[in-house]
């Protein structure tokens, strides 16, 4: 509930703002013109981000704190009923990855939200991109170093997986929402941990990186266990009719032959997803 509150202070504002105090300070008018507006730019936001950022669960938003300026923006601008909806979408999204993978909100999360609002609200209108967007660099030698404790890379990743279409290695069904609370579908390790710490493979970053991730049934890690990729991926290729290359090929895996995951090259692999 407080990011209603936060929204509707970034919507009801000329300069938008949403500090502790801007938002203990909302009239009740403030509150009763803008409630609805806000819910309904939230809940279109939130469609966004599920349907075609492929955030699925809470658990895998990089930023909760981009709630607020997300449904703001979409409080003040509306819900266009022709193409220009679709355009709209599509910057909304462009400031997503690039907010998400730039680690925007990483610190000062109010500050950023009440500069996104207006910047964002601009781009709408046709006016320049917001500094987020404008000046987004990104070096993918950075995932190497991207383990569950940056959370906003690294669930970012973990969706585009999703938005790539992964399937599950088990069923081979399209990775939902739904499947995943169902099926105990969670992140984790291609190359399984107690493998490459056996071998030697150190400091535990690289063991742990984002680069070594996907999305795994409970059952199907189970299986997994603390066996090399060629045991078994080999095991799951066996099966009669089973589209082995194309389910590998939905996670960002390589699938060919004499790919570095089937011939267990970490390093080879770690390259090769990079």
């Amino acid at each position: 509930p407080y990011y209603v509150l936060q929204a509707i202070s970034l919507a009801c504002r000329r300069t938008p703002s949403c500090k502790r105090g801007d938002v203990l300070n909302l009239a009740g008018s403030d509150i009763t013109e803008w409630w609805d507006k806000v819910v309904l730019g939230l809940a279109t936001g939130l469609e966004i981000l599920r349907d075609d950022c492929k955030v699925m669960l809470p658990k895998w938003l990089p930023y909760q704190t981009m709630l607020a300026p997300l449904a703001a923006v979409l409080a003040r601008t509306g819900i266009p009923r022709n193409a220009e909806a679709g355009a709209q979408r599509e910057k909304l999204k462009r400031w997503f990855w690039c907010a998400v993978l730039g680690q925007a909100y990483e610190s000062a999360p109010n500050s950023k939200s009440a500069k996104d609002v207006t910047e964002l609200l601009a781009w709408l209108a046709g006016g320049a991109a917001p500094e987020s967007v404008e000046a987004f660099r990104f070096d993918p030698r950075a995932l190497r170093e991207v383990t569950p404790r940056q959370r906003s890379i690294y669930r970012g990743v973990i969706n585009l997986i999703l938005r790539g279409g992964a399937r599950d290695f088990h069923t081979q069904a399209v990775i939902t929402g739904k499947l995943m609370a169902e099926h105990g579908i969670d992140d984790h390790h291609v190359f399984p941990a107690a493998l490459l710490e056996r071998r030697g493979i150190a400091p535990a970053r690289v063991r742990d990186c984002v680069l070594n991730r996907t999305l795994i049934a409970r059952a199907t890690n189970q299986m997994i266990s603390d066996r090399a990729p060629s045991d078994y991926l080999e095991e799951i290729r066996r099966t009669t009719g089973f589209p082995f290359e194309a389910v590998l090929a939905s996670h960002g895996l390589p699938a060919s032959a004499n790919s570095a995951l089937i011939t267990d090259d970490y390093e080879g692999f770690l390259a090769w997803r990079q």
